[in-house]
């Protein structure tokens, strides 16, 4: 029996454009991988716990929501560093190289502004999840009888990756427009 050949196996990584910006958010998708191989753990420790034992926990649900989220959350931001976002390429395939540079340029320009616009509609959000009227610092709660502050550090996540994604569609405007391959 032989060995596959080695190098036709592509292992996914950030696009060359994406600089060393799109290298570092490839590099840290490893920590939400594992927060969703660990949240399978916790639903499966959870069935053990509620089926087996009659004992089931007030934090496994909550902790699962939130782990999930926070990979969903980056994987848009590993989408866009390794151009495996979804795009319709009915026309962009059928035009020469050149014109699909200005695409690629114009593209990631809009998708730097509306990253940046809804990384300032987050921010209000985080203002009233994060703060007191008063200006003390308070992170929202869930409201759950175990209650964590899960929907505070979510609002804040969500607007830091947004704010990283503006700046990685910056990036790659900025690598596309140089013509950088």
């Amino acid at each position: 029996m032989t060995e596959p050949d080695e190098t036709l196996r592509v292992e996914p990584q950030a696009i060359a454009q994406a600089g060393r910006l799109g290298r570092w958010i490839d590099r840290f998708a490893i920590v939400p991988a594992l927060g969703l191989i660990l949240s399978m753990a916790i639903l499966i420790q959870e069935v053990v716990l509620r089926y087996v034992f009659g004992r089931p926990t007030i934090w496994a649900h909550e902790t699962t929501v939130f782990l999930c989220a926070v990979a969903f959350l980056y994987g848009g931001l590993l989408c866009a560093a390794r151009d495996r976002h979804i795009r319709v390429v009915l026309v962009y395939d059928l035009l020469p190289g050149h014109v699909r540079r200005i695409l690629d340029v114009a593209i990631s320009v809009v998708c730097a502004l509306s990253s940046a616009a809804f990384a300032m509609a987050a921010w209000q959000m985080v203002l009233r999840a994060a703060w007191r009227p008063d200006g003390s610092f308070h992170l929202e709660r869930s409201g759950s009888a175990w209650d964590p502050v899960y929907p505070g550090v979510l609002k804040i996540l969500l607007m830091l990756i947004l704010g990283l994604l503006a700046l990685q569609f910056l990036v790659l405007a900025v690598n596309y427009a140089r013509g950088r391959r």
